[in-house]
């Protein structure tokens, strides 16, 4: 069970990452939305560096296909994936943008947070296929797939294998105080 030492949003207490997905559509509405909440996230420069590539219907049999095993067990009942890249360089100036990644994380919680204001749940997974990803979905090369996540109504745990369904609850967190560094100034 979580614990909240303070009072914050509903939809940061309700978020977690479930791999119980309902096969239900999501609403076109709803998914642009949830879209749309991402693209207000801040950046760098307010270069926007995320970009979304979005398998529902007959994309969804690619995006599955760059699953690895262990995630595609559960993650194969979502309706839609959403794999999320970012745009290594600047639009502005075609440097290098040292930031696109923590902006990119940035849109992946705005996306995330309204998801669940929704009623749906979202899943972020590392396992897939990076390189096969760039082939299939010709992602040019100043973009880099940061995150596949799954996004879709909650689903019956019993659909789960057993070993998948003991982890499905939402996990602790650390103590706050272990996530606050000193201030340690050299003299």
């Amino acid at each position: 069970m979580r614990e909240y030492n303070y009072d914050i949003l509903k939809e940061i207490k309700d978020r977690w990452s479930p791999r119980a997905f309902s096969p239900e559509p999501v609403d076109q509405d709803d998914l642009m939305a949830i879209l749309e909440a991402a693209r207000y996230a801040p950046s760098c420069f307010n270069e926007q560096p995320w970009r979304f590539i979005i398998g529902q219907g007959e994309s969804l049999q690619v995006m599955q296909s760059l699953l690895l095993e262990g995630n595609l067990k559960w993650a194969k009942n979502a309706p839609v994936l959403i794999l999320i890249c970012s745009k290594t360089t600047f639009d502005r100036n075609d440097k290098e943008n040292k930031y696109h990644q923590f902006d990119a994380g940035t849109a992946w919680g705005f996306l995330s947070l309204e998801a669940i204001s929704r009623g749906y749940y979202t899943h972020a997974m590392a396992g897939y296929r990076k390189k096969l990803a760039r082939e299939l979905l010709n992602i040019p090369e100043d973009i880099v797939p940061i995150a596949m996540v799954a996004l879709g109504k909650p689903g019956d745990i019993n659909a789960l294998e057993d070993e998948i369904r003991q982890k499905e609850k939402p996990n602790t967190r650390k103590d706050l105080s272990d996530l606050i560094m000193e201030v340690r100034i050299n003299e």
